[in-house]
């Protein structure tokens, strides 16, 4: 049987995808050199790189357009699986010490073997943030209680704090590394190839598969671990797959992105406001949407400060808090 919410969830996710479109026809044409659809239609289907803006918009914007629905969609997603694993309201994608992880990687690719471009150390930031939050997990579930959401937000803020130092400590010894560093950490879509997203492409929907079949075990953990045990249901196997989904999607997302703040907070709340706490909507229409909001940044990025461009990890935490803010003081709006 059909309800309400299902059919307001069925519209939502048809206007987000349409939305969707929309942003990616726009970000193709908006930048310091625009063009029209129709230059941009000729491009994808009869390309010519001998065409300036055909060049532009196969080299530079496709490659920064793909990176942005892909990451936005991940971080969405991890966002709202955080925060469903750990019934923690303000839990991001942060919270497992997947950017601390994946920063201090990409400082040691670049300190010590003197990888210094996105494409050589993308494994390296993959590899960092699933790691650390593997090891946040194991350290998680430690002990005679189990794990609890309380115990794995306590210890990824320590491992996130450890790593930070760690972080510190090689930018203030090396001036290489901060230099190339500080541009990755800004988090943004610009200087990397689509063969930088062909290494994490698998990983994100993989795990963007697993985090869309988690959403029953969400909505009954929301009622309480021993509510949801008593519905025949495994809590921790339900923990267990969160955990990898958000290693795979913001591992990949980080790693060809940056440490893109915010945007894994800020979009499951919005949708909350609209759509209430259904998992399985929450999931579907976050995808998009999170794709939505890191293309409006980037787009907006290129034209606020012409003929330069701010990165879209900025545009993001400074857009983003204003909204989070008004979502927080109005009564009700910040649950789980």
């Amino acid at each position: 049987m059909t309800t309400a919410r299902d059919r307001r969830g069925r519209t939502l996710l048809f206007v987000a995808l349409a939305l969707l479109l929309v942003m990616i026809v726009v970000s193709l044409m908006v930048g310091a050199r625009p063009v029209s659809p129709i230059v941009v239609l000729e491009a994808l289907w009869r390309p010519d790189l001998s065409i300036a803006d055909h060049s532009v918009i196969l080299t530079q914007r496709v490659p920064r357009t793909v990176i942005g629905v892909l990451a936005g969609a991940a971080l969405a997603l991890a966002g709202t699986l955080m925060q469903g694993l750990t019934r923690n309201p303000l839990a991001d994608p942060g919270l497992l010490g997947v950017n601390a992880g994946a920063s201090v990687a990409v400082l040691a690719a670049i300190t010590l073997w003197g990888i210094t471009t996105p494409s050589g150390w993308v494994w390296f930031a993959f590899g960092g943030a699933a790691v650390a939050s593997v090891v946040v997990a194991v350290i998680g579930t430690r002990g005679a209680d189990g794990t609890s959401p309380a115990k794995l937000a306590l210890t990824g803020a320590a491992v996130t704090a450890g790593l930070t130092a760690v972080s510190t400590l090689i930018l203030t010894t090396s001036i290489t590394a901060f230099d190339v560093f500080r541009y990755w950490q800004v988090g943004g879509l610009t200087s990397r190839g689509l063969d930088v997203v062909a290494v994490v492409v698998v990983p994100i929907v993989v795990g963007a598969v697993i985090a869309l079949l988690s959403a029953r075990g969400l909505d009954l953990m929301a009622l309480g671990d021993e509510t949801a045990t008593g519905l025949g249901h495994s809590v921790a196997r339900t923990r267990a797959l969160g955990i990898v989904a958000t290693v795979l999607l913001c591992g990949g997302a980080t790693s060809i992105a940056g440490p893109i703040v915010f945007l894994g907070l800020l979009v499951p709340h919005a949708l909350r406001a609209i759509i209430g706490g259904d998992y399985r909507w929450l999931l579907a229409i976050g995808a998009p949407a999170g794709a939505i909001v890191l293309l409006a940044a980037d787009v907006l990025g290129r034209v606020i400060a012409l003929p330069g461009e701010l990165q879209a990890g900025l545009v993001v935490a400074f857009v983003g808090a204003p909204v989070l803010i008004s979502l927080v003081l109005k009564p009700g709006r910040v649950t789980l």
